[in-house]
């Protein structure tokens, strides 16, 4: 019994490792897919709100902007696309859950299919500011910065969350044989996600 524990936590090190370098290798392949257009940043770093106060002093600036898609608009020689701007993390990608920083229009020079450029999709594009327009959010009149697109880059669109699975007994050496999916909130005493587990008390029997 003891001996079993003992092979287990020291088990669990080296498993820990293997996850960490797989998870490393992982990003590694998944960033170098992302063109070097797209990760690498403009010499001069301007954010929208920038523009917004003094619109002529940034035409022709380029911008690595991105965040959320919120609209796209199909036009006879153009495609816009609605962005809630969100601030970018190394690789340029939006950062997932942060505050948004503003709306900009990101204007593509050809057809883009509203069905594969979809709302809530992330997006980063560079190229540089055409100018600013006056559009309403509600009764709101907004200032839009234009960005005439040269790279844009359609982030992945995340997977959708797993089912609740059941993992029965045997799947795992950490979890007993009386483990109760319906006790996963914690009320029941015998549940041990974590480590190893240990066996209840027998229970007298009632003749």
């Amino acid at each position: 019994m003891y001996s079993t524990r003992l092979k287990v936590s020291l088990g669990r090190p080296s498993s820990t490792r293997a996850a960490v370098v797989l998870a490393v290798l992982t990003l590694c392949g998944c960033a170098s897919q992302i063109p070097a257009t797209i990760r690498t940043p403009p010499a001069v770093t301007v954010d929208l709100a920038q523009v917004q106060r003094d619109p002529a002093r940034f035409t022709g600036q380029p911008v690595r902007w991105g965040g959320t898609i919120i609209a796209v608009r199909n036009h006879p020689d153009n495609t816009e696309i609605e962005v809630l701007a969100r601030p970018l993390d190394a690789v340029g990608a939006p950062r997932a859950g942060s505050e948004g920083q503003g709306r900009f229009i990101a204007r593509v020079g050809s057809f883009l299919d509203p069905a594969e450029v979809g709302v809530d999709r992330e997006l980063t594009v560079v190229g540089p500011i055409t100018g600013t327009e006056t559009r309403p959010v509600g009764d709101y009149p907004y200032l839009y910065p234009i960005v005439r697109v040269e790279h844009r880059y359609l982030w992945p669109a995340a997977p959708p969350p797993s089912a609740d699975v059941y993992y029965g007994p045997g799947f795992s050496p950490f979890y007993g044989p009386w483990y109760d999916p319906w006790f996963r909130s914690g009320f029941s005493p015998w549940y041990r996600p974590y480590g190893p587990y240990f066996r209840p008390p027998r229970r007298a029997r009632h003749r």
